[in-house]
């Protein structure tokens, strides 16, 4: 265990470091970037400060948003692989559909396929349809689809997409786990208490907030 939490510590740390590096290369580039669009966001009561800020969170935020995603997703197969070391991730052919063409499975152990999501905030009709195909695809193969996802939506469309999804599981057998049941899964399936390891990283890291 204590292996586990060092290589779950030397993830994040590589994760930080990189994505401070590419906040400060985004930076650096905007600093070149044509302004001349804060004259419409002063037409908006919007100051050229005030304009600056806001494009500079934007332009960050979308890393901030993906390293941390992916982050927690390799954190948590960290996890799995270390209760289930001969699980791994795989594909398998789309025998729903012709696009895509395979399905990949986060992490398949035994006839457990679980799919690992951080968040997921689509409110795109497209993607149950994929969905849709994604589970009956792994159904049809013998495998049971499990989705893990940490973090719920908070905008209503994508709530009504994510209630949509979980009946999709239970109709195929199954199942579903969001928010805190999502920590609770990789708790009881794997015996390891990621939410407490990745609790004690943060607290060391944002110790003087």
């Amino acid at each position: 265990m204590k292996e586990l939490i060092k290589n779950i510590e030397a993830l994040a740390d590589t994760y930080s470091s990189n994505l401070k590096a590419k906040i400060e290369e985004r930076k650096k580039e905007m600093e070149e970037d044509d302004n001349s669009h804060y004259l419409i966001y002063r037409v908006l009561g919007i100051t050229n400060k005030e304009g600056k800020l806001i494009d500079s969170y934007q332009n960050t935020g979308r890393f901030l948003y993906k390293y941390a995603g992916s982050f927690l997703e390799e954190a948590a197969t960290y996890c799995f692989k270390f209760k289930y070391p001969d699980g791994e991730k795989t594909k398998i052919p789309n025998t729903e559909g012709v696009r895509p063409k395979t399905f990949e499975i986060d992490f398949l152990n035994n006839t457990d396929a679980i799919e690992i999501k951080w968040r997921d905030a689509t409110t795109d009709g497209d993607h149950i349809t994929k969905e849709h195909s994604r589970v009956k695809t792994i159904k049809a193969k013998g495998l049971k689809p499990i989705r893990v996802m940490f973090y719920y939506p908070q905008r209503t469309q994508a709530i009504k997409i994510q209630d949509t999804l979980k009946t999709l599981y239970a109709g195929v057998d199954g199942e579903y786990y969001a928010g805190d049941d999502a920590w609770n899964f990789v708790k009881d399936y794997t015996g390891i208490d990621l939410k407490d390891i990745l609790t004690k990283i943060a607290d060391k890291k944002t110790k003087s907030e």
